[in-house]
């Protein structure tokens, strides 16, 4: 989390969800657009992100076909802005709903009714760091997946449970 004119976080202030992630609704929370800004990786963002991935012995062009090749900020209100969420961190969807910006929308001020704790602000940060390591991951499980799924026994086909039990029971013997 980054405070956009570099000065230090007024937490009273600064840490305020208001730029229209969610709004109550008759008991629910609808979500809203938020406001993202779109851009290219700064020089320094790649080399930062190529050293924490060396581990996994990936290069920079399968981070950027994994990860993307934009990376957004996500902004809390006017002053404040979380920067470098990989585009598929940013666009991670579990259960039908994009990872972040669910989180996000409850915790707008006219929801919430109090600003973020700094605890939250470096669970979201904790979040976009789980989720990138999950890309990052995809191909490897995705790889995984087809082993499994080509090395799967093949049940016989039967014409009912009765005589698939008796096959297997008969396979065993």
């Amino acid at each position: 989390m980054q405070k956009l004119d570099g000065k230090p976080l007024d937490e009273t202030e600064d840490l305020k969800v208001t730029a229209g992630w969610g709004h109550p609704n008759d008991g629910t929370v609808m979500p809203g657009r938020g406001r993202i800004a779109e851009r290219e990786r700064t020089k320094d963002e790649m080399t930062a992100l190529v050293t924490a991935t060396a581990p996994l012995h990936i290069t920079e062009g399968e981070i950027l076909r994994i990860l993307g090749n934009t990376t957004f900020d996500i902004y809390l209100n006017e002053a404040c802005a979380w920067k470098n969420i990989p585009k598929q961190v940013w666009n991670f969807y579990i259960g039908g709903y994009q990872v972040i910006k669910k989180w996000l929308s409850y915790r707008e001020f006219g929801v919430l009714g109090r600003a973020l704790t700094t605890a939250e602000v470096a669970e979201v940060t904790a979040i976009a760091r789980r989720l990138t390591e999950l890309c990052l991951m995809q191909p490897a499980l995705d790889a995984n997946y087809a082993q499994v799924k080509a090395a799967a026994y093949s049940w016989p086909k039967t014409e009912s449970a009765k005589e698939a039990a008796a096959v297997a029971i008969e396979d065993e013997s």
